[in-house]
């Protein structure tokens, strides 16, 4: 898009922005005009995310500005949008391509607010309901040093002045005092709020400092282990380390988890440790696998933390093959796409060590869980997975069958290539082709002769055009004579009753010929490239460009 069709379609959003929150200011939200207008936002959104990332405008005292051009102008102080945003700090806004409607919906219920009329019932700024919506998709950056009233003097610089004029003896310092606290003087100021970067480096402070403590008790405590003699103590010791691990965990401490595990596997191999404190260590590196440390670990990435990768990937490898059951059971539970996606990752790296653990999650009741079973077993590309695949080709889901027949066609094998035969008479055409695109990846001569047999089938005929070209167009894997010949006596083929089907099928030899690239085909693609049938002309002459022009 141009730079003016940009700054066109930024001052068309910032308008929408002002009817919106004129009309939901007017509306309840059952009403169908308040519906309309949100969905016309949204919608207005939605297209100019097509082509950009992000919308992002910055905002002086009486200015909204895109891409640093002028896109709106008020002097006024009703009414004006600029001002509403800048008086209580709002310096840039930024809306992602992510956005959803509910998200927008509730931004404009928030500029909607009349905090004037509403001074009673509200006790936040713009910036404090901002910031409670905690939104994904609109950030926005504030200008911690602005006042609510940029005409306002300072309340305290007033009184100060009152006092100083009005005092003459005690009775009239009193008097001074109790009038510069009269309540129609004292102006409502909102109190700054706190912003995110206040907050995080509030947080980061405190996290230093608790971390210190922590990895301090847990070196304590690994030193103790050498010392520990009796059974009580060392079961008492590994007892607190596992709580560390526990108490890490719940505040989202995963560097913390990873040091203490690393530091356990590291004290296993030291000679010095005697063996009966050895077997408490094994039992305390099972311990980040079990079902309640993984429950932990799994509310968390629900909650949208974010982990340094390098940091999580270390983890997962760290993590024993007993952490397997609990994270394909959480797998079904996760509310989120991103926490789903950060199991499955996590059982590509463990189900290596244990496919048979891992196979256990196809006998889920939940589609979905089947289904990414599916797909993390097709990742790990072990072939011991075949015979459990096996057995879901026949699932009542579509989308895990889909899913089983990619994953199948990637393996391969003797008995994948019986089963993926089967499927070509599937219920639904999706998984019918996908199944013969499956079995062209495995480029076998038994694979090449279901797929013919298929198409000769008489009731092959019946099929709609789509998918009979899906079949010819696999069929052209195989560049060899016999294909070859069964695609030349496929175009020649006539027959009196079902015409249009057969000239259907015909045309789809003509296409696949086309496929092949072989030369011979020419002759009798230009016979028929004056068909009265417009299909089969139309792709004989299709073929023809391809073969002799590579087009």
């Amino acid at each position: 898009m141009e730079t003016f069709e940009d700054i066109k379609e930024a001052k068309e959003i910032l308008q929408t922005l002002i009817k919106a929150k004129k009309t939901l200011r007017m509306y309840p939200p059952n009403n169908p005009i308040y519906a309309k207008t949100v969905e016309d936002a949204y919608a207005r959104f939605k297209s100019f995310f097509d082509y950009k990332d992000t919308f992002v405008i910055n905002i002086t005292h009486n200015s909204i500005s895109y891409d640093s051009k002028q896109i709106y102008y008020n002097p006024e102080k009703e009414d004006n949008l600029a001002l509403f945003f800048f008086k209580d700090g709002l310096r840039e806004i930024t809306f992602k391509g992510g956005l959803l409607q509910e998200e927008l919906e509730e931004f404009l219920k928030v500029i909607a607010m009349d905090f004037d009329r509403e001074a009673e019932a509200v006790d936040d700024d713009i910036v404090t309901l901002l910031w409670e919506k905690d939104f994904q998709n609109i950030q926005y950056i504030v200008d911690e040093t602005y006042l609510v009233d940029l005409d306002e003097e300072d309340y305290e610089s007033r009184a100060e002045k009152e006092v100083k004029n009005k005092i003459s003896d005690f009775d009239e310092l009193m008097k001074a005092y109790a009038d510069g606290f009269k309540e129609e003087d004292v102006k409502t100021v909102s109190i700054v709020p706190v912003t995110d970067g206040d907050l995080q480096m509030l947080a980061g402070e405190m996290e230093k400092d608790l971390y210190t403590k922590v990895e301090k008790l847990a070196a304590i405590l690994f030193e103790i282990l050498y010392q520990s003699e009796g059974k009580g103590e060392l079961e008492d010791t590994v007892s607190f380390l596992k709580d560390s691990i526990k108490f890490s965990m719940h505040r989202g401490d995963l560097f913390i988890v990873l040091n203490i595990i690393k530091k356990a596997k590291k004290i296993l191999e030291d000679p010095l440790l005697a063996e009966n404190a050895k077997e408490h260590i094994k039992m305390l590196l099972l311990y980040p696998g079990t079902e309640e440390m993984i429950g932990l670990f799994a509310e968390l990435l629900d909650s949208g933390i974010e982990w340094d990768e390098k940091v999580f990937k270390e983890f997962i490898e760290l993590l024993d093959k007993n952490a397997i059951a609990p994270l394909v059971k959480f797998l079904g539970e996760l509310k989120t796409i991103h926490a789903r996606k950060s199991v499955i990752e996590a059982l590509i790296v463990l189900g290596k060590r244990d496919i048979q653990a891992l196979v256990r999650g196809l006998d889920d009741r939940r589609w979905f869980v089947v289904r990414n079973i599916i797909y993390i077993l097709r990742k790990i590309g072990d072939k011991r997975a075949v015979e459990y695949l096996l057995r879901t080709v026949r699932h009542g889901d579509i989308r895990v069958r889909k899913e089983v027949i990619s994953a199948l066609g990637e393996l391969g094998g003797r008995e994948v290539i019986q089963a993926l035969g089967k499927s070509l008479d599937d219920p639904d055409v999706q998984v019918r082709v996908l199944s013969a695109k499956a079995l062209a990846r495995s480029g076998s001569e038994a694979a090449k002769k279901i797929i013919l047999e298929k198409i000769s089938d008489k009731m092959f005929k019946e099929k709609e055009f789509e998918e009979k070209k899906e079949f010819y167009e696999v069929l052209s894997k195989w560049k060899d004579t016999e294909v070859f010949d069964f695609l030349v006596k496929a175009l020649e083929k006539k027959t009196f009753f079902g015409r249009a089907e057969n000239y259907e099928n015909r045309a789809c030899a003509a296409f696949c010929l086309g496929l092949l690239g072989n030369k011979d085909a020419l002759p009798i693609l230009y016979k028929h490239k004056e068909s009265n049938n417009k299909l089969l002309r139309e792709f004989s002459y299709t073929a023809i460009k391809r073969i002799e022009y590579g087009q």
